[in-house]
């Protein structure tokens, strides 16, 4: 892929370059992906969702930290430059996290992630969450790129 272009991805190749597994992968899908600098992907908020049912049962609203855990993931596939990266980026630092809205059954989080900053194995980004272009989380998240062999 030539800089600057565009790609979607598909559930199987966020798979290979998420180590997250059901019911723990939260990102359903790539909209947008420039290697290494952004990323725009998407999470379908079900109620089938194992986290509805104690969160909370008669007003079920997704918790602020599975969409900051959204984010992360994203981000994580921000800072990979290939599907066969052996790089595991590690959440290291939560910044600046502001919740605008609810998330609820039925929304679409679609999350973007950009790399802010790179330097000696930390990479800084940010990360917006909207639902109907309305933003309902943003902030900043900084991750410790380590090897997965090390991990």
């Amino acid at each position: 892929m030539s800089e600057g272009q565009l790609e979607e991805l598909s559930i199987d190749q966020i798979r290979n370059l998420l180590p997250h597994r059901y019911p723990f992968l939260l990102v359903d899908r790539v909209l947008e992906r420039e290697e290494g600098h952004r990323v725009v992907a998407l999470k379908n908020v079900t109620i089938n969702e194992p986290f509805f049912q104690g969160h909370y049962p008669q007003t079920p609203v997704m918790p602020g930290v599975l969409i900051v855990e959204t984010m992360a993931q994203v981000g994580g596939l921000a800072v990979q430059e290939t599907p066969h990266d052996q790089i595991l980026p590690l959440l290291a630092a939560i910044e600046k996290v502001r919740f605008r809205e609810v998330v609820k059954p039925g929304d679409q989080l679609v999350v973007e992630a950009t790399v802010k900053a790179s330097r000696a194995g930390i990479v800084k980004i940010a990360a917006e969450a909207r639902v109907d272009a309305k933003v309902v989380a943003q902030g900043e998240l900084t991750f410790a790129l380590v090897s997965r062999r090390d991990s």
